[in-house]
């Protein structure tokens, strides 16, 4: 085959990252930037979008609010050469060529031409943890009011919506922490820092942690 027609994209890979410490105040943005910085560095055998401004071809699963620490957010590379060796050599060159607070845990092998990333995630888990000077009983009681309330009417960009059915679990844990469990994706985008107002609570009184992602998995080619 000739070299024009060649397909460029060899492979795919999913990255499953985390941000932690200061990295936590960077926007999304910029944190695509660094991303590409860090893949250049890496040596990892990005594709790049054709046209005037050519652009790696990542994408994010969903974007986390500054000021949010995590450790699973995912970002799909594709790749005009498949990555030779092991992937556990490639995570550690990945972190090596990474900034403070930027840790890959790990990398897969995703389909080609498979689902857009952002159309998989379908929730995420928040971790709220208060200070000391926060009540559990109090934390309860609020956690308690808010969960039976048929709606919780919020304001966003000047649009009224209903917070309520976008939580779809929400437990006091340990006394001063807070397990929410959120509508993240297509369906919805339950922001932790309205939960937290609608608690009650003003913002920066609870450390909040994006632990899990959720996606759906990705279904399997049909047997012939």
């Amino acid at each position: 085959m000739g070299g024009m027609n060649k397909p460029l994209t060899e492979q795919r890979i999913r990255i499953r990252y985390g941000k932690q410490g200061a990295l936590r105040f960077v926007g999304h943005l910029d944190l695509s930037k660094t991303w590409e910085r860090v893949l250049r560095r890496a040596a990892v055998p990005v594709e790049y979008t054709q046209g005037f401004n050519p652009r790696p071809r990542m994408q994010f699963a969903a974007a986390l609010q500054v000021g949010v620490t995590s450790e699973s957010e995912f970002l799909d590379v594709w790749l005009t050469e498949r990555l030779p060796g092991s992937f556990d050599d490639w995570i550690e060159r990945l972190n090596a060529t990474s900034p403070a607070g930027l840790r890959t845990y790990a990398i897969e092998d995703v389909p080609i031409r498979g689902d857009a990333l952002p159309t998989l995630v379908s929730s995420a888990e928040y971790v709220f943890t208060f200070d000391s000077g926060v009540s559990p009983d109090d934390l309860r009681q609020r956690v308690a009011a808010l969960l039976t309330a048929p709606q919780i009417e919020r304001v966003r960009r000047d649009k009224p919506y209903d917070l309520r059915p976008l939580i779809l679990g929400l437990t006091v844990t340990g006394g001063q922490t807070v397990i929410a469990e959120m509508v993240t994706g297509d369906r919805g985008m339950g922001r932790p820092d309205e939960l937290l107002d609608a608690l009650g609570f003003e913002p920066g009184s609870a450390q909040i942690h994006r632990r899990r992602l959720v996606l759906q998995p990705t279904p399997s080619p049909q047997q012939p």
